[in-house]
């Protein structure tokens, strides 16, 4: 038996430097994780066979729409003198957007009440003193007689 080979039962390395795992996630640049989405693809039965890019697409996608609306609610509550995120500015945030509230037209957010809106017909007329002042003509000089 030489003494560079390892005897049986030894163990497959020799104390050599284990490398440490990198997800997909991180190999991606995201923060939503990859591996848990591609596990709950394969689990739902959306298909007999899920590819490796369509984890990282969704993933991607997911995150971009969490970073848009948690954008949008941070300017919300920032308008509101808040530095805290509640619901109500969740539904402003949405309801403001054109893109995001045609996706979530259908959805109600608890707690989030409704959108400021007061029809024009029921606010007060903002022509009454332009009207005085357009009724009330200054007195004409009368024309000079030559």
């Amino acid at each position: 038996m030489d003494a560079t080979k390892t005897p049986k039962g030894a163990g497959g390395k020799k104390g050599g430097s284990k490398k440490k795992a990198v997800t997909r996630s991180v190999k991606a640049g995201l923060q939503f994780p990859v591996g848990r989405i591609a596990y709950y693809l394969k689990k739902g039965c959306y298909a007999q066979r899920v590819g490796s890019g369509a984890p990282i697409y969704l993933a991607t996608v997911l995150e971009y729409l969490a970073d848009e609306v948690l954008e949008l609610s941070g300017n919300a509550a920032r308008d509101n003198k808040k530095t805290r995120i509640i619901p109500r500015h969740l539904l402003l945030a949405v309801r403001n957007d054109e893109e995001l509230g045609k996706l979530l037209a259908g959805i109600t957010i608890a707690s989030g009440g409704v959108p400021p809106n007061i029809n024009p017909v029921l606010l007060p007329k903002k022509s009454t003193a332009s009207e005085e002042k357009a009724s009330t003509p200054k007195a004409k000089k009368s024309p000079k007689k030559a």
